[in-house]
C-alpha cells in the first residue's frame, strides 16, 4: 500500500500538545479544506518541526495524509505573521478568527476564497489596519460559509431597500419602518451604517483600505455580531471571552 505525501499550502489555526514531544495541529490548507495533522517532535527546541508547528504560521507543509489524522513531515514557512505574535492585542483577534475558522469549517473540504480571506485578513492585522474591523467583515463571510448570514441588503420581511432600517438578530437582519416592530428589541441603525455592513458582507478583505468608523459605531456592530453569534454560532468560544477583557481595559 502506498504512502500518500501531499505538498498543501496552509495555516495553522490552532496547536495542542501530544505527548511529551509531539504537537496535534488543526490547518487550513488551500488544497485540502481543514485537516488534523501530528508533528512529531514539534516540543522539542531544536527540531525542524518546532518553527513551523504554531499558531498563525502560513506555510508549505508536506503532509502524510490519513483517513483521521495526517502526519506533519516537513514544512517550509511562507508568512510567519510575527507582528501579530508579539502584539497581545492582534494575538487576540487572530485567535479569534483562527478559532471561529476551526469551528465554523467541516473538515476536508476545501474552499480556496476562504482560505484566501484568512491570509489577506492576517496580512491586514499585521499591517496595523483596524483588527475590530476586519474581525466584523471575516465573521460575516464565517457566518455566510456556515449558513446563518444575516440578511442585510434588504428587508428581512417585506424586501423593502428603502427607508430607514433596524437590525434584528431575532429575526435574522435589517428590518424596515414598517416591519420593525415586529422586533421591540431591534437595534436602530444610521443610514451610514446599513451601507456598511452590505458592503462589510460583499468585499473582498485585500480591498480593504483604511476604514474610519466611529468608535460608537464600532461598538454597535460588534454587539450586533455578538448577539448574533451567540443566537445562531453554536459553539462556545474561548478566545472571545479573552478579547472581551481586553476590550473592557481600553
Amino acid at each position: 500500500m502506498k504512502t500518500l505525501f501531499e505538498k498543501v499550502e496552509g495555516i495553522i489555526l490552532r496547536t495542542q500538545d501530544y505527548g511529551e514531544t509531539h504537537k496535534i495541529v488543526t490547518l487550513l490548507t488551500k488544497e485540502k479544506g481543514k485537516i488534523g495533522a501530528i508533528a512529531r517532535g514539534a516540543k522539542k527546541p531544536k527540531s525542524r518541526m518546532a518553527a513551523v508547528a504554531q499558531p498563525f504560521i502560513h506555510g508549505e507543509f508536506l503532509v502524510r495524509m490519513g483517513s483521521n489524522l495526517s502526519t506533519l513531515q516537513q514544512g517550509e514557512i511562507v508568512f510567519s505573521y510575527r507582528p501579530i505574535r508579539e502584539d497581545i492585542v492582534k494575538t487576540a483577534y487572530a485567535s479569534y478568527i483562527a478559532e471561529l475558522t476551526d469551528k465554523l469549517m467541516d473538515q476536508k473540504i476545501p474552499d480556496p476564497y476562504l482560505f484566501q480571506q484568512l491570509t489577506h485578513t492576517l496580512h491586514a492585522i499585521a499591517e496595523d489596519k483596524d483588527p475590530e474591523i476586519l474581525t466584523i467583515i471575516y465573521e460575516l463571510k464565517m457566518y455566510k460559509k456556515a449558513g446563518f448570514a444575516p440578511v442585510v441588503n434588504h428587508c428581512v420581511h417585506c424586501g423593502g431597500k428603502n427607508g430607514r432600517f433596524s437590525f434584528s438578530v431575532t429575526d435574522g437582519g435589517i428590518l424596515c419602518q414598517r416591519c420593525d416592530r415586529l422586533d421591540s428589541n431591534s437595534f436602530p441603525l444610521s443610514d451610514n451604517l446599513v451601507k456598511l455592513l452590505d458592503m462589510f458582507s460583499r468585499v473582498d478583505v485585500a480591498r480593504i483600505g483604511d476604514i474610519s468608523v466611529k468608535i460608537e459605531n464600532k461598538k454597535l456592530l460588534q454587539q450586533i455580531m455578538e448577539q448574533y453569534y451567540d443566537q445562531y454560532g453554536g459553539y462556545f468560544l474561548k478566545s472571545k471571552k479573552f478579547l472581551k477583557q481586553l476590550d473592557s481595559l481600553s
